[in-house]
């Protein structure tokens, strides 16, 4: 006697989050052990993977891979009830090939799919050796940053991450009557970002942007003081963890910002979930989250901004690490950007921090009576606010103490 289970998409707490079924990691015929992994669903967020509910055999897949699924969908079912299972194979990265053998082809597609279509895209460009590769993702899995690692390691030029195409493929390309080029397809992390960044500008929050500026001064001399203590306690003290506890302080001054705007009332949050911007080379753009921030003195914040940041990158973020955010701070300045406005907020929170990038100026300070020119390392900062849930006078006395904090850092 057999049963069918299904497989179902989990229900996600993330109001909005939006899935991809990215890849199966067993084919049908195949058995399976209950709480393995057996698909990965890709979101605007992180990668998530839905174990067997139940011991079996795959007994069909619903669902392929690049096809939208939601809370709930059904995207495969499970045989159980068998009289006799054989073991479920070990699946090492040593045995995995990424071009097919005629003798092995069913083998070697199951094996390809416990890698990302873009680290797929790289073993095959540079005809790599994965067991030669440390993986640092979830359980083992190498990653596209492993990769450009080993790459950089043998001083080999990272190739430009295009889809490689096979001989009966051709890349899409733009009327003949423009110049050559190749369109490269959106994955569903671009998808979601193109959708949230225009539902947040164009159809949900009037955006209004105040600027500042920041005598970066009192930070760089802690900072010089202190880092080299951080470090030997296993934490990188960056610039953005100064921030991060300046942004407490000036939250706690103007509790209205930590906030969310609904229709018939403002609803002021008790802690500081604070979101922070990180970049993902061409992937986009990634927003974890340190919960609690006010809770933390400056080393707790860089312990948990270099875990945060270091896990984004390697793609081993949970999904807690990325809810509950009440206010994101976005460092832009890291990559040269004196300026951003508007950035755009992150909903449905009702403002965002921007740091630009530390430059030393020539600026005019009066001492004594006398104005005096003085080089200091300064920074634009900037605060981007849902103009329905505050006013400028919120978003000047929220920057005022912000900058006051900068500029009068005590070490805490």
């Amino acid at each position: 006697m057999t049963q069918l289970v299904d497989i179902r998409v989990p229900q996600d707490d993330q109001q909005g989050t939006h899935h991809v079924l990215a890849n199966w990691l067993k084919t049908p015929g195949e058995p399976v052990t209950a709480n393995m992994p057996l698909v990965d669903l890709e979101t605007d967020k992180v990668m998530v993977e839905v174990a067997a509910p139940a011991s079996g055999i795959l007994k069909e897949v619903l669902k392929k891979p690049g096809e939208d699924v939601e809370p709930g969908t059904l995207l495969g079912r499970i045989e159980i009830g068998l009289a006799e299972l054989p073991s479920a194979p070990v699946i090492t990265y040593s045995n995995i090939h990424v071009e097919p053998t005629p003798t092995n082809d069913r083998r070697e597609g199951a094996d390809k799919m416990l890698l990302s279509p873009a680290v797929r895209r790289l073993v095959k460009t540079h005809h790599l050796d994965l067991s030669a590769i440390h993986g640092s993702g979830r359980r083992g899995r190498v990653t596209k940053q492993d990769i450009h690692a080993y790459l950089k390691q043998r001083k080999v030029p990272v190739a430009e991450d295009l889809p490689v195409l096979s001989s009966t493929e051709t890349a899409p390309q733009t009327p003949t009557t423009g110049p050559p080029s190749t369109r490269i397809p959106h994955d569903a992390m671009r998808r979601r970002i193109a959708a949230h960044m225009t539902e947040s500008l164009l159809h949900t929050a009037p955006h209004v942007t105040t600027v500042f500026e920041a005598d970066l001064s009192a930070i760089v001399r802690h900072r010089n003081q202190y880092k080299a203590s951080f470090k030997q306690q296993g934490t990188k003290l960056t610039f953005s963890a100064y921030f991060v506890a300046a942004a407490v302080k000036a939250l706690e001054w103007v509790p209205r910002v930590n906030s969310r705007f609904h229709e018939d009332s403002l609803e002021l949050f008790a802690d500081m979930n604070i979101g922070i911007g990180t970049a993902l080379d061409d992937r986009g753009l990634i927003v974890p989250v340190l919960q609690r921030a006010q809770t933390r003195n400056l080393l707790g914040i860089a312990a948990e901004l270099q875990r945060l940041t270091e896990a984004a990158r390697s793609g081993t973020l949970e999904p807690a690490d990325l809810q509950g955010g009440t206010f994101t701070l976005s460092n832009h300045g890291v990559s040269g950007s004196l300026v951003a406005t508007p950035i755009i907020i992150n909903q449905p929170q009702t403002a965002i921090l921007g740091i630009g990038k530390l430059e030393k100026r020539v600026i005019v300070r009066e001492i004594d009576g006398n104005d005096s020119i003085l080089i200091r390392p300064m920074a634009y900062v900037t605060l981007t606010i849902d103009h329905r849930a505050l006013d400028a006078y919120q978003a000047n006395r929220f920057m005022t103490r912000f900058v006051e904090v900068i500029e009068n850092w005590n070490a805490e």
